[in-house]
């Protein structure tokens, strides 16, 4: 537990640092064997520590006390729960490491790391509003520090902008053109964008109203400067479409042949979004059970073990198979 951010901290570094290495990383990632980010497999351990408390709880109010292994889970369980404040905080500390490496792998024209006080707070799709091209589906990620959109360019993801949460505001507003939309203004820019639903704008708005304000509560009580990257124009991006679609090249080779399984993919392509704290619940809940799955190319059925955790549903051929 004492080393498992270190152990982040440097697979990140030798990722960037050894071309050597950032092939064999990214050629293990593309393997069939490899079904989900490396870094997905790193937070294992963490997560399984707190599936193993859960258990042990629903044994011990299942078994009565003169049960056999009553005393063993009793005791298993007390190591455990001095455990678990200390686990769930570097669980949430690893899950946004993890976040910001992987997205930093995604974006092209960012670095998601220069800032280590930066926090992920969300991050989905929203439709965003051009005078030119009218509502275009676009990828925004909030962090505890600012706002940035893009959109999908070759195997990544291409940032048209940054919004410091310090100089944003919201407002809703009954005559917007489309359903679930609200405004955003940050400095001389109005941006007006759309979720999918309404549960997803008002889960949008709630974490922005809180973010924002936590940011700005920040900025009165400290005199340092916030770090953000640098990017070569956010001035009306979405006006330069046929421009702003390239990579650029000198970030192409750090994007994976398959990366349609990490976090920014998925929400791109189910047009959704997912927070921070959503990952970290989903990690400590489970639902397993048999299930029959039909075959392809004929009427019969195949009885499957699977098991839907942490955004993902398994399948196993019996629940002994680890």
């Amino acid at each position: 537990m004492e080393r498992h951010l270190h152990i982040l901290h440097n697979l990140d570094e030798a990722f960037h640092s050894n071309p050597r290495f950032e092939t064999m990383y990214t050629g293990f990632e593309t393997a069939k064997v490899c079904y989900l980010p490396l870094t997905s497999f790193v937070l294992k351990p963490l997560q399984r520590l707190l599936h193993y408390h859960q258990i042990l709880e629903k044994l011990l109010d299942y078994y009565n006390k003169d049960h056999l292994d009553y005393e063993d889970c009793f005791i298993a369980h007390q190591k455990l729960t001095h455990l678990v404040p200390a686990v769930t905080n570097l669980l949430r500390k690893s899950e946004n490491l993890i976040q910001l490496c992987e997205l930093d792998r995604d974006l092209s024209g960012s670095d998601l790391r220069l800032s280590t006080d930066r926090s992920l707070v969300r991050i989905g799709c929203l439709a965003k509003f051009s005078q030119r091209r009218g509502y275009q589906q676009r990828m925004f990620l909030l962090y505890s520090d600012l706002l940035i959109y893009g959109i999908r360019a070759g195997a990544g993801f291409k940032i048209h902008a940054q919004l410091p949460l310090q100089h944003l505001s919201l407002e809703e507003r009954a005559d917007n053109p489309l359903q679930y939309s609200f405004i955003l203004y940050c400095a001389q820019r109005v941006i007006t964008v759309a979720a999918a639903s309404q549960e997803d704008k008002d889960r949008w708005l709630d974490d922005l109203t809180r973010t924002i304000q936590s940011c700005k509560q920040k900025s009165d009580s400290q005199d340092d400067q916030l770090k953000y990257f640098s990017l070569k124009s956010t001035n009306s991006m979405d006006d330069m479409m046929d421009k702003s679609s390239e990579l650029d090249t000198s970030r192409v080779h750090t994007l994976s042949p398959q990366r349609s399984n990490t976090t920014l993919h998925v929400c791109w392509h189910r047009n959704t979004s997912v927070s921070l704290e959503d990952s970290l619940t989903c990690s400590q809940n489970q639902l397993s059970g048999y299930l029959l799955r039909k075959f392809k190319n004929s009427n019969g059925w195949q009885k499957l073990f699977l098991v839907f955790t942490n955004f993902c549903l398994f399948f196993y051929k019996t629940f002994q198979v680890s």
